[in-house]
């Protein structure tokens, strides 16, 4: 029996329509996976169902079968009212970002007792107990201490725990999941895969899971609809749709995986080299020794490394590992002890002496939306660089070196209409993270730091990048340190790899033999988890 039938669904923004007729079913106890990249529909779709797309307007059926008699209801016809009290107790929402949709005000236990009093109708007491059950059932270690901490004293994976345990306070029949798994370590998203899983198989629910990560719906999902610009182009069994793609949609996203296209590892002279790196952060001593002095954390001990011109370090670890710490100390942005070098030139010793230096060394982070300031024009932001380094550059010629870098990462004034003036968000995720690349490239580095450059991409944007990038390598013999949690990334992309756990190097050495050999148990681990 289904559980959820939706029929011809169209979701509208003023006159604009970006969701077209969309249908899909969905049975009890069932895993539908929904995929396709940003701008697909995916989210709209499932947000249309519960009324949450605001400013949106939807059309079609949502069938929905009641708790008891199975009597069957339109969602899409439904009052304000009458979906608020539907919200949460029969259809509940993990959301994408856990930072952001967790109140930082609160501690989680206060957040999901709430629920449970406002849902339920328990009493404070019972609430907060019902809270710190949930939070164990969830696989958070401590329970009774978490529900006391906010989210930012929270990991990654355990924020995105509460909001799970959160989700399912009130035992939902339905429960929509909206890329569960997309900022999270590769463990640590197997460890919540197999949450969802086994708390599905308990409680009976039926889950819509949305994402663009394939290789989570092969191991999760029962079922899978692919959408391309609001369309179902696609739907079946997920070992049918695997093995046989129908659609050519369907087969490029299949296909769409980092490919290793590299310039084979060869002696070259040095970039970067560090000799027993090291970063601490003071941190409170507990009791009365904290009056007098405080005691230290060790984000990274003893890291030892080399990376010559025309090569690329991977770095690879889970988050705590000291991957991002590493990557802060050979930028020098935070303060490190042991040794840098940049071209044989000592490196982080001082603002004003690194300052001459600052140009061969440059960095593309994660969210390129974060990275570029909203308020500056492409134009100002790709040729910052240009009024730092080389201030006595004419602006006629500063014009053309911007625009000669953005042409460089494939981004022209024919394709995109007044491409100087634009602002960041005019831009895709992709496009955005050319001109991250652009801003980078045109004070023209030896070493470019690639804080994970892919992860917050679809997999078909994360392709061309990754492609950029290496086209970029072979052209200009620039050299990456590449910070990730992608094994796939890592693979497509790295000469050498270091493996990070806790601060320290566990394993190191060419890519190729680490990976078909791991020698330490972490790296097997982590491997294991990428499958």
């Amino acid at each position: 029996m289904s559980l959820l039938d939706v029929r011809a669904l169209s979701v509208s923004f003023g006159a604009e329509e970006v969701v077209h007729s969309v249908s899909f079913r969905i049975a009890m106890g069932e895993k539908l996976a929904l995929v396709g990249e940003s701008g697909s529909g995916k989210t709209v779709t499932a947000l249309s169902l519960l009324g949450l797309a605001q400013g949106a307007r939807a059309t079609g059926q949502a069938l929905w079968a009641g708790p008891s008699d199975g009597a069957v209801a339109d969602l899409l016809s439904m009052g304000d009212k009458q979906l608020q009290a539907l919200r949460g107790q029969d259809i509940a929402m993990v959301f994408q970002e856990p930072m952001t949709a967790l109140n930082p005000v609160f501690t989680i236990g206060e957040q999901i007792a709430e629920v449970l009093q406002l849902k339920m109708g328990l009493d404070r007491i019972q609430a907060w107990q019902g809270a710190i059950q949930l939070i164990a059932d969830t696989g958070i270690s401590e329970p009774e201490r978490r529900a006391g901490s906010f989210p930012h004293q929270l990991s990654g994976g355990q924020r995105q725990r509460a909001m799970i345990a959160m989700a399912l306070a009130c035992k939902p029949r339905l429960l929509l999941a909206d890329e569960p798994t997309t900022a999270l370590d590769v463990t640590v998203r197997q460890q919540i895969l197999d949450l969802l899983s086994d708390l599905q198989t308990r409680y009976g629910m039926a889950v819509l899971l949305i994402t663009h990560d394939l290789n989570l719906v092969r191991r999760f999902a029962d079922r899978v609809a692919v959408m391309e610009r609001g369309t179902v182009v696609e739907q079946g069994g997920v070992q049918e749709v695997f093995d046989a793609p129908a659609h050519p949609y369907t087969r490029r996203l299949i296909a769409s995986r980092p490919v290793r296209d590299i310039v084979p590892a060869s002696t070259g002279r040095s970039v970067l080299t560090a000799r027993e790196l090291g970063v601490r952060y003071p941190v409170p001593r507990p009791g009365w020794r904290g009056w007098f002095s405080d005691g230290f954390f060790v984000a990274l001990r003893d890291a030892s490394f080399e990376l010559t011109a025309g090569q690329t370090l991977g770095v690879v670890g889970e988050s705590g590992s000291g991957k991002s710490t590493l990557a802060l100390a050979a930028l020098g942005l935070v303060r490190s002890g042991g040794t840098l070098e940049i071209s044989g030139k000592r490196w982080g010793q001082g603002v004003q002496s690194d300052l001459a230096m600052r140009k061969e060394l440059q960095v593309v982070f994660q969210d390129p939306f974060s990275s570029l300031s909203p308020r500056m024009t492409v134009l100002e932001i790709v040729g910052e660089g240009l009024v730092v380094h080389s201030p006595e550059l004419p602006t006629a010629q500063r014009v053309l070196q911007v625009q000669a870098a953005l042409a460089e990462v494939g981004l022209e004034e024919s394709q995109f209409p007044g491409l100087l003036q634009r602002y960041p968000h005019q831009f895709s995720g992709g496009q955005r993270q050319r001109i991250a690349i652009a801003r980078a490239l045109i004070v023209k580095p030896a070493l470019l730091v690639l804080d994970e450059p892919t992860s917050a991409l679809d997999v078909t944007m994360a392709q061309q990048i990754l492609r950029l990038l290496q086209g970029l390598q072979k052209s200009h013999g620039l050299s990456y340190l590449l910070i990730t949690h992608d094994v796939e990334v890592v693979q497509a992309m790295a000469h050498r790899v270091i493996v990070m756990k806790d601060g320290e190097i566990v394993e190191s050495g060419a890519t190729e033999t680490v990976f078909a050999a791991p020698t330490h148990e972490y790296t097997r681990a982590l491997l294991a988890a990428a499958q």
